[in-house]
């Protein structure tokens, strides 16, 4: 259903069951797939909205990037099938450095989270309330960001990385890991999140083996990374993976 007061632009492309609430307003270069419901009051513009999303009232969904440098390229925000979107939750598209914002399938954004333009969120990512991605951040499948974090541009949270109410990240977050702080340090592993996934308590023991080399046996991390890279495990290599291609540097213990 289509509520009467609804702006719809004529080139939006609305499948079937979608259901459209008041006062929306529903601009150019916008698809929605089948059994989304969108609430009242959201602005959706440039960007393609997934199968059996729920987007809830006041979201905002593809509107410009807040980046000075953006000219208005054409660029486009991309929200997978499956996600939730509460209350005031807003997502800028991207800019002409890659031309979208995409967010994965199943994810969950609470009320007044943000993700900024050129974020790239994997699925079954939960943000909890009055979080911020800025923009060109990386988040991988199944992490979660607490209440009240900042995400500093160009950061990465690894997968299954869990991060603590009120932190500000400033850089990398290696996989599996939980931080938390104002800059957040390593708090430990995200022990109930892998168990939660399905991991085997051997496929865990490796991942505590390789966190205890990284930070706890006073190696260089470079020696480190040396020692763990012929690990057999996949996780472990997705670790090690992950911190040879930070570019702003990993968090660690205090």
């Amino acid at each position: 259903m289509i509520h009467k007061t609804a702006i719809i632009d004529p080139s939006a492309i609305i499948e079937d069951n979608v259901s459209i609430g008041a006062y929306c307003v529903i601009g150019e270069n916008v698809s929605i797939k089948s059994a989304t419901v969108i609430g009242s009051n959201s602005y959706l513009q440039h960007c393609e909205i997934g199968n059996n999303c729920k987007i809830f009232n006041s979201v905002s969904v593809g509107t410009p990037p807040q980046d000075i440098s953006y000219k208005n390229e054409p660029s486009k925000a991309y929200i997978g099938d499956g996600t939730v979107l509460r209350e005031f939750v807003t997502i800028n598209r991207g800019t002409k450095k890659t031309g979208k914002t995409v967010i994965g399938k199943n994810c969950y954004f609470m009320a007044t989270s943000h993700a900024g333009h050129d974020t790239c969120v994997g699925d079954n990512v939960i943000v909890v309330n009055g979080s911020s991605l800025g923009g060109h951040v990386e988040v991988g499948d199944n992490a979660f960001i607490g209440g009240n974090i900042g995400v500093h541009q160009f950061c990465r949270i690894g997968k299954g990385a869990m991060s603590g109410a009120g932190s500000l990240i400033t850089m990398d977050v290696i996989p599996y890991s939980m931080c938390h702080g104002d800059r957040a340090v390593l708090s430990g592993l995200n022990l109930v999140g892998m168990k939660r996934r399905g991991m085997t308590s051997a496929q865990i023991e490796e991942i505590k083996d390789a966190y205890r080399i990284l930070f706890m046996s006073k190696l260089l991390l470079t020696d480190a990374l040396s020692k763990l890279e012929n690990s057999s495990s996949l996780y472990v290599k997705e670790i090690v993976d992950f911190i040879k291609s930070s570019k702003r540097g990993i968090v660690r213990p205090a």
